[in-house]
């Protein structure tokens, strides 16, 4: 990382748009070198401490991701979830304050003081706690899932960021049981062992459906889906009646350009069951926010909550390798890069 006295910084920028899923994202990005930009009135620049990483971003490298959020711009760093420290600042923002910005990717970030948001340092246990993705997993579950008291619950890519958040937001609410399925049986035992899920699925055995007749023979009445594909299919055959189901991910369409991201619909089941199929994107509203922040702290404390996540070492210089392992489901919880070396 460049000392406060250099004259240069690193940031990381997207070299051309990822034409090919199954190449993988870090071949589209580069690390390089940059000036370090005077201060304007009102500006700040901020020494990022960690990223944050998203399996959005790599769907963000392509030049139409049909998202409600722009796509990277070639040649310019890429933009994410990041928190750090005022170092210097031309703005009524003290240097040494703790911040959280969209304006990742890089070793400093500079710009005007209002788009970097002070964080407490006494509410949670560390800065880094403040990057999760826990505004879409409680928006999900809360809102559009509507979980609540005796809720049987199905979640998808459950040791991913969101869904490792969602299973234990649905208990929080009063879910009866919460099953999770990840892609190995020691992130299935993880599931239960320290995220407090009921019941996990170990979905590379094949047996999703079978599995979810024995854990929920009664059915299942809501189902949380960040992968899409068989798991989505078997779930619409394990639902019951009017079951609720949030689809916020296709991850098992966004690593190699497969099907996953279009699983069949059998509409015959659907209708019969008067299944109720609410996709949703979580564009992070003020009431969003607000919601999650009224009970994540809370929760924390109570011991409802734990914040699952994982710290890759390296600097800048690891992000796009760390993000290619983060699709390949690598890594458990949350995935932030701690940028000092």
């Amino acid at each position: 990382m460049a000392s406060a006295h250099s004259s240069t910084t690193r940031e990381c920028v997207l070299t051309s748009h990822r034409t090919d899923l199954a190449t993988p994202p870090s071949k589209y990005l580069a690390v390089r070198g940059a000036e370090r930009s005077v201060l304007e009135p009102g500006q700040v620049r901020v020494r990022n401490d960690f990223l944050q990483l998203t399996a959005v971003m790599a769907d963000l490298m392509s030049e139409n991701p049909g998202l409600p959020m722009p796509p990277y711009p070639v040649g310019a760093p890429l933009w994410g979830g990041a928190v750090g420290t005022v170092v210097e600042s031309a703005s009524e923002l003290a240097v040494g304050t703790a911040v959280q910005h969209m304006k990742g990717w890089r070793e400093e970030s500079v710009g005007d003081a209002s788009l970097f948001y002070p964080v407490p340092g006494d509410v949670l246990p560390g800065i880094e706690y403040f990057l999760n993705q826990g505004v879409t997993a409680h928006h999900g579950m809360a809102d559009v899932a509507a979980v609540g008291e005796g809720d049987v619950v199905f979640v998808s890519g459950a040791a991913g960021g969101v869904g490792s958040l969602a299973g234990q937001i649905a208990k929080a609410l009063g879910a009866r049981i919460v099953i999770g399925s990840a892609g190995s049986a020691e992130k299935a035992r993880y599931l239960v062992e320290d995220l407090g899920f009921d019941a996990a699925i170990n979905y590379r055995d094949g047996r999703v459906l079978e599995q979810l007749a024995e854990l929920a023979p009664e059915g299942i009445n809501v189902f949380f889906d960040t992968v899409g594909g068989a798991q989505f299919e078997a779930a619409v055959q394990a639902a019951s009646p009017k079951a609720r189901f949030a689809l916020c991910g296709t991850l098992a369409g966004q690593v190699d350009g497969g099907m996953g991201g279009f699983p069949r619909l059998d509409i015959m089941t659907a209708i019969v069951k008067q299944l109720n199929i609410r996709p949703f994107s979580t564009l992070h509203t003020p009431e969003q926010l607000a919601a999650w922040g009224t009970h994540y702290g809370r929760w924390l404390s109570e011991g409802k909550l734990v914040f699952p996540h994982t710290i890759i070492g390296g600097g800048l210089q690891s992000a796009p390798e760390a993000l290619d392992a983060l699709l390949r489901g690598e890594h458990r919880g949350n995935v932030l890069v701690r940028m000092a070396t």
